[in-house]
């Protein structure tokens, strides 16, 4: 429970038909499994003490009775059990049938949620032995326990801030306007189901669209247990397809037809930020809802979550080749509407036949396609200086050819050293002063071409040099338009890639792998032996730690002793503790002091959920102090 985290299982036992006892035997057996491996909230399926499919069995007292018997019976052998065990069953409540979820925790059922929407169309036929659900509430007995009896509970834990849960029941999700959406807007921030949804073609799909977008609708967690096999086969059958979601995300997934137990690590801080940062989410009002405490035990949860070492990047092939796709258009698109509003006939850029130039080439050719305007008036401009080697010359010139643009080479050495007597500066001492006056030339350059030619200087910078403060101010910190500025190091990666394997020309194809096989550097020191000497990740640490740590501060809201324990399990076997604790002071160090350098960017498009534009997603002081972020790992 460290951290917001929330071990939770869904499990559908095998069922017999109208055998209370066997199928409270069978549930109780899963029960244990799941406390063994820490699931602190539990759902089963809808009427699973004594199946879904009893037919008019429904009406005979006899199973009505040994139903209620089996919950009792299930409270009492559960009271060691640390968690919120949920269950379904027919009750009978002021007279009538109620398919009901109970609620049970540490011996006592704290509460009876009732359906409230009983399909009757096409196989179901709900309505013949149920009453829906209405807006009354009241109690009921339970052997010695009047328990809340209604659609309107919310069970609290005071033990874990943010922990709510509510409930609803199959045909409950389906319809226009769920349960779900008053729970969760009177602060239930995990919603639990209690299903049966018997099998047809095509319709896992749609039962994972719905809990997905449920979760996603009303920034919550959703528990979705649902009948499997054992029940009646006489016209259905029953595939349990028990599925845990967050916030649009499928977490878990059992596989169908095969009462599969399904675990998660629910990350209820991170819901809770999530409701935080979005204004359009109201505050949890007195909407006529009734609280129930439950307790768990505070311990550590043992995370068995999946974080992606690099989570701006799809992992399925497909998906990130569409992602590719579209980003690439949104870049192009946002170039091509400032060089319609300028009516700009004409882009500059500086190319180095590093990542980021190489990017912003590919971007400006697409955009300019899209304008109709030929590639030639596109200026790529290489200006060589003290760290250029002949790889990346070589690499910048070819490619600027391939895409049909204008190469013009600027070579600035004699401008740079012309600067250097001016300044009083030693040549031959390799300071920031020596490195940014490269930088700052070569932005004057750019501008200068620019005004010769009526046309706009495309900015190179990626996002992750603007978190890291990792350009030079007023040089390649600055452009008319910067079509990289939301996009991470490791993702241009992917682009440049996704380019080469589509572009359908080899010799194209053979420069942009070559250019990302070449180390990252802004080559502003003389080369070794021909070769780079300045290697960015040597300096600033790996760049996919430093988008890990980005993503992780930005979108997910962590702070920073989560972000080191995410990290330590996305990276495990990559970089020690040590590592991984040393650059992510770095990060935080450098975000906070480079901000000033944020403040004033350039205009460029957003293209995911994670940008610095200080017009936009972020607007922070330039002198905000980093020391409280910086206590806290200094305690790790």
């Amino acid at each position: 429970m460290k951290d917001g985290f929330l071990k939770v299982a869904v499990g559908t036992p095998r069922v017999a038909v109208a055998d209370c006892r066997r199928n409270g035997e069978e549930t109780l057996g899963l029960i244990r499994e799941m406390a063994e491996k820490k699931a602190k909230l539990m759902v089963f399926p809808e009427l699973g003490l004594t199946g879904y499919t009893c037919g008019d069995l429904f009406w005979q007292e006899t199973l009505l009775e040994a139903a209620k018997a089996e919950l009792l019976r299930l409270a009492q052998e559960t009271a060691q059990v640390d968690a919120l065990i949920f269950l379904g069953l027919p009750l009978v409540y002021e007279g009538k049938l109620y398919n009901v979820a109970a609620a049970l925790n540490r011996g006592r059922v704290l509460g009876l949620v009732p359906k409230s929407h009983l399909p009757n169309y096409a196989e179901f036929y709900e309505a013949r032995q149920f009453t829906a659900a209405g807006e009354e509430s009241g109690t009921l007995l339970l052997g010695d326990q009047e328990v809340p009896f209604g659609t309107k509970l919310l069970f609290t834990c005071p033990d874990m801030q943010g922990l709510t849960v509510a409930a609803e029941i199959c045909e409950d999700l389906w319809v226009p306007q769920p349960p779900s959406i008053g729970h969760a807007l009177a602060g239930a921030s995990v919603i639990v189901n209690l299903s049966a949804s018997d099998e047809v073609t095509g319709k896992d799909s749609y039962r994972r669209s719905l809990i997905g977008g449920q979760s996603a609708r009303l920034v919550c967690a959703y528990l979705y247990a649902t009948a499997g096999e054992g029940e009646s086969t006489t016209d259905l059958v029953f595939g349990g397809q028990n599925m845990i979601g967050e916030n649009g995300r499928i977490l878990a997934e059992g596989k169908r037809f095969a009462n599969e137990t399904v675990y998660a690590d629910l990350d209820l801080a991170y819901l809770a930020g999530e409701r935080r940062r979005m204004t359009t989410f109201p505050a949890a009002g007195d909407s006529g809802y009734q609280k129930i405490p439950f307790r768990l035990c505070r311990e550590e949860t043992a995370l068995e979550r999946y974080f992606s070492p690099q989570p701006f990047i799809p992992f399925d092939k497909g998906e990130r080749d569409g992602r590719c796709d579209e980003i690439l258009n949104i870049q192009a698109m946002g170039l091509k509407k400032r060089l319609e509003h300028v009516h700009g006939q004409y882009a500059v850029l500086g190319i180095s036949g590093g990542l980021d130039s190489t990017l912003a080439l590919l971007v400006t050719a697409r955009a300019f396609d899209m304008l109709g305007l030929p590639r030639k008036q596109i200026t790529a401009v290489t200006m060589p200086c003290f760290g250029t080697t002949d790889r990346t010359y070589q690499n910048a010139c070819e490619l600027t050819r391939c895409l049909g643009a204008t190469l013009r080479e600027v070579d600035i050495r004699e401008a740079v050293t012309t600067h250097f007597r001016d300044i009083g500066q030693d040549a031959g001492t390799h300071d920031v002063t020596y490195e940014n006056s490269q930088a700052r030339e070569r932005t004057q350059v750019l501008m200068d071409i620019a005004n010769q030619k009526n046309g706009l200087v495309v900015g190179t910078g990626d996002l992750s040099e603007l978190a890291l403060g990792w350009a030079t101010y007023n040089g390649d910190h600055m452009s008319m338009y910067g079509v990289n500025a939301s996009i991470p190091k490791t993702l241009v990666r992917h682009l440049v890639r996704y380019w080469a394997d589509t572009c359908g020309e080899e010799k194209l194809s053979a420069i942009l792998l070559d250019v990302l096989d070449t180390p990252v550097s802004p080559e502003l020191l003389p080369p070794k032996d021909g070769n780079i000497a300045q290697k960015t990740e040597d300096l600033v640490g790996p760049y996919e730690l430093h988008d890990f740590f980005l993503y992780y501060m930005m979108r997910v809201g962590y702070g920073p002793a989560k972000i080191y324990r995410v990290a330590q399990k996305a990276f495990g076997g990559t970089y020690d503790r040590e590592t991984i604790l040393k650059w992510l002071k770095k990060f935080y160090w450098r975000f906070f002091s480079q901000q000033f350098k944020r403040s004033c960017l350039p205009d460029g498009p957003k293209v995911g959920s994670v940008a610095l534009s200080p017009r936009g997603d972020w607007r922070m002081p330039s002198d905000a102090c980093v020391s409280v972020w910086m206590e806290q790992l200094e305690q790790l």
